[in-house]
């Protein structure tokens, strides 16, 4: 266990930034924070917002919003296939929450199966994520309900603020090697346990603390889950906006676009939502062709599809943004207390 005086933060956090491009939680403008590159001595070099849960999730650093996937140059009948991909250095991202260190690891199960994603095998491969213990639990989280212990953060390395202190822990290798060199001391196991304690307390009293996932997960409850009348309750004021899949740390969809300039042509994508009318659309038409097919479809994968794919890994990291940010306050917690519980006899 390593500790540094939390006054000396930006002394580490430069310390940090030597090993390659650092990101942290900073103030976007706009009243809320996001994961940016942290530059000391200039802007937008200023002290990492580590109260509260990021706008978004670091998920954009691994998986970004667009990404050029590769070009074609023609001339003539001949056509040429061009390298898109950027050349990844090494970075780290400093104050990822348990949540979020979860949905990583959610997304690695997608990526990181045969075929595996080579462009986020890159991206995980080079950056080193420091995962910091929660002090303040918010009101919308429920992290608790799918096993995330928001006092143990995993990732390549854990952190705990406690008091006037920061303690570190590596994890991996990876981790290991970053704080290796830094300006760091020998610290208390008693003073983690002491700042587990505080953030476990909290959790204790949240207005979610009580939500389950009973009902959820089995693969004999798929089709009367799938049949539940209550869809169209539940459904009928969503507007497809798609805002809480954009906000979701854990969503993966993408589309594959293609744009055509002067005899070269860039194929790239970007990420997609299965609340759109036009996702997956195909020569026959939408195969959900209704709002209430896309609503079911996004909430039974989080809650069904993946669990049972997946070993009982639950595809939602409790993390709150999609209460926040769903513009008619329909979102998963509403759809797992309507459902859940036992099946319902036929």
């Amino acid at each position: 266990m390593k500790r540094i005086a939390w006054s000396r933060l930006p002394e580490l956090l430069a310390a940090m930034a030597t090993r390659g491009s650092l990101y942290c939680p900073l103030e976007d403008g706009a009243g809320h924070s996001r994961f940016a590159r942290w530059e000391p001595g200039k802007e937008p070099g200023k002290e990492p917002v580590l109260t509260g849960n990021t706008r978004l999730g670091p998920k954009d650093l691994f998986f970004p919003q667009v990404e050029d996937l590769m070009r074609f140059r023609v001339s003539g009948k001949e056509l040429e296939i061009l390298e898109a991909r950027v050349r990844q250095e090494p970075f780290v991202v400093f104050g990822v929450r348990p949540c979020d260190c979860r949905a990583l690891e959610i997304l690695d199960r997608v990526f990181l199966a045969e075929p595996e994603d080579s462009f986020y095998r890159d991206r995980r491969d080079h950056g080193t994520v420091i995962c910091l213990a929660c002090q303040e639990p918010e009101e919308t989280c429920f992290c608790g309900t799918f096993g995330i212990d928001p006092g143990d953060p995993a990732g390549d390395v854990s952190a705990w603020q406690w008091e006037d202190a920061l303690y570190l822990r590596a994890n991996t290798e990876k981790g290991a090697a970053l704080l290796a060199g830094l300006p760091l001391e020998e610290g208390e196991e008693t003073a983690v346990a002491a700042a587990q304690e505080r953030t476990r307390s909290i959790l204790n009293r949240l207005p979610l603390r009580e939500l389950t996932t009973e009902g959820f997960g089995r693969e004999e409850a798929m089709l009367e889950l799938f049949h539940r009348p209550e869809w169209d309750q539940l459904s009928e004021s969503c507007l497809g906006c798609g805002a809480c899949t954009f906000a979701c740390p854990t969503c993966q969809c993408y589309d594959i676009k293609e744009f055509t300039g002067n005899r070269e042509i860039l194929r790239y994508r970007c990420w997609d939502s299965c609340m759109y009318s036009d996702f997956t659309i195909m020569s026959a038409g939408q195969p959900r062709p209704t709002q209430k097919e896309r609503f079911r479809q996004r909430f039974l994968h989080k809650l069904q599809y993946f669990p049972v794919n997946q070993g009982g890994i639950f595809g939602c990291v409790g993390c709150g943004r999609c209460l926040r940010q769903c513009p008619i306050h329909m979102n998963i917690v509403k759809v797992m207390k309507t459902l859940g519980g036992a099946p319902h006899e036929s």
